[in-house]
């Protein structure tokens, strides 16, 4: 803080509180001195000791004559254990004082927040409203140009603005999209492990999903897939446009290739999730669009994960010529913010968007590599994994295939440590000796220490954990006949 300004209070506000919420403060929980802070902000003494007075009258903390300033110890909030797996997981990584090795945020290690936001204020600036905003029922005119001008062509044939439809996040997105295809009450087949709210969303339009593992390369077998489709109805298939969620593996070029040949011939569609696109360690892969029939292709994917919190927002592509996918987004009439879409359109238009997605994709390399080494001494002899070609996360696999990954779950709640248990990723019950482990973390807390504590309770479980009777993270048991609808 090396100039001092009218709100200068208010930046030592927020840097007190952060060294309350951290834990930063000691077993005494005793601020620095006004004089200390000072120092240590270059800001006057006065401007310290407003700040102090602000949280004193909100009860944060306390002085206490002739020894200082201390911290209010606020009672810790008890982790919550629900019924339902995901529900345990989704609510305690959102808890204050937990420490969520489960999360999935990209942004959190550098975001666009800061620019977007800027670009909005300047265009409320510059068009102060002078009526009603416009309808516009598949999103801002600006930024569906703006997104095809960013996705090019796939397949030798360019994107038009009208082949995007805007929705206020993802899942709606999505969720629009079946309800216009009415793929309710069908069959799917998805990559497996799969994203949990994909997973979620297909059981809320009761199809039957078959779960298809990529191999240990990151492909998958196509000729299982021909015999498959044989015996099934399979009415569409999803897999990840780049690097796979939460695996961070790449199906082949060729593999993309042989299926998307095989999805068109079969009239299957191809739903391809490009929610982590732009986030690959290496060479820009081949994307299922580039292979794919464009009548039965439909890219979903949205903003968050690349721009930040302050742009939730989904997008879906698709050609749609029955005019289904128009029809149910007219039907949802979604109010998306028109000034926020045009300020993203601006990101777009001037190249920030492409240039800050190097940089985080850098920045994700680096939180990989370190992250690796830090499971790799705290617990190569528990874990197994690959590194990811790209993403977020790195997919652990207990050597000793018998762990829980659910009990020991709940053993590290007792510690405010949140994992993501792999059976959250599937319907089928697999994948509960696995654990996807984030590295978009808050580098500030002792990261080494939680991984630390994750591969000792794996230790303390190996041998002797089983996991409880459900056959499912997503609800209550279900017959095998249905134990994969959603």
């Amino acid at each position: 803080m090396a100039k001092e300004t009218k709100f200068a209070y208010q930046a030592v506000y927020r840097y007190v509180l952060d060294l309350m919420e951290k834990g930063a403060l000691g077993s005494n929980l005793k601020l620095p001195s006004l004089r200390e802070l000072a120092g240590q902000l270059d800001v006057s003494v006065p401007t310290i000791q407003y700040a102090y007075g602000l949280l004193e009258r909100e009860g944060k903390i306390v002085s206490v004559p002739k020894s200082g300033y201390f911290c209010v110890a606020a009672p810790q909030p008890e982790p919550w254990r629900g019924v339902d797996l995901l529900d345990s997981v989704y609510v305690n990584a959102r808890k204050p004082g937990m420490l969520a090795l489960s999360s999935d945020a990209p942004p959190l290690l550098l975001s666009l927040d800061a620019p977007l936001l800027t670009a909005e204020r300047e265009l409320v600036r510059q068009y102060p409203r002078a009526g009603p905003p416009s309808y516009q029922p598949f999103g801002e005119e600006p930024l569906r140009q703006a997104l095809s001008a960013h996705l090019g062509a796939s397949n030798g044939r360019a994107w038009s603005m009208d082949d995007f439809y805007i929705a206020p996040d993802p899942r709606s997105a999505l969720d629009t999209t079946l309800t216009g295809l009415r793929l309710g009450n069908s069959v799917a087949l998805v990559e497996s492990p799969c994203s949990w709210a994909v997973l979620r969303l297909l059981r809320m339009h009761a199809i039957r999903v078959i779960e298809m593992p990529l191999d240990g390369h990151g492909d998958i077998d196509v000729s299982s897939i021909a015999a498959l489709i044989e015996r099934e109805q399979v009415r569409l298939a999803l897999f990840s446009s780049g690097v796979s969620m939460p695996g961070g593996r790449s199906v082949s070029p060729d593999g993309k290739r042989a299926l998307a040949a095989l999805f068109a011939q079969r009239g299957i569609w191809l739903f391809e999730n490009d929610r982590y696109g732009g986030l690959h360690f290496g060479d820009t892969p081949p994307r299922f669009r580039d292979f794919a029939d464009p009548a039965r292709l439909v890219v979903y994917s949205g903003f968050d994960k690349i721009v930040g919190a302050e742009a939730p927002y989904g997008y879906v592509l698709a050609r749609d010529p029955t005019h289904a996918i128009a029809e149910a987004f007219l039907a949802r009439s979604f109010r998306v913010p028109p000034i926020r879409q045009r300020a993203l359109a601006r990101l777009y238009a001037s190249d920030r968007v492409r240039q800050h997605t190097l940089a985080l994709r850098r920045l994700l390399h680096e939180r990989m590599t370190q992250m690796s080494e830090i499971v790799r001494h705290a617990g190569d002899d528990v874990f197994a994994f690959t590194p990811p070609e790209g993403g977020a996360t790195l997919w652990l696999e207990a050597r000793d295939t018998r762990t829980c990954m659910r009990t020991v779950f709940e053993t590290l709640l007792a510690q405010r440590i949140v994992i993501a248990p792999g059976e959250v990723f599937s319907l089928e019950g697999r994948y509960r000796h696995c654990v996807r482990l984030s590295f978009t973390l808050d580098w500030s807390r002792d990261i080494a220490g939680a991984v630390c504590a994750l591969a000792t309770a794996v230790r303390g479980h190996a041998s002797r954990a089983t996991c409880r009777t459900s056959p499912s993270s997503h609800g209550a048991a279900r017959p095998a006949s249905v134990r994969a609808s959603r």
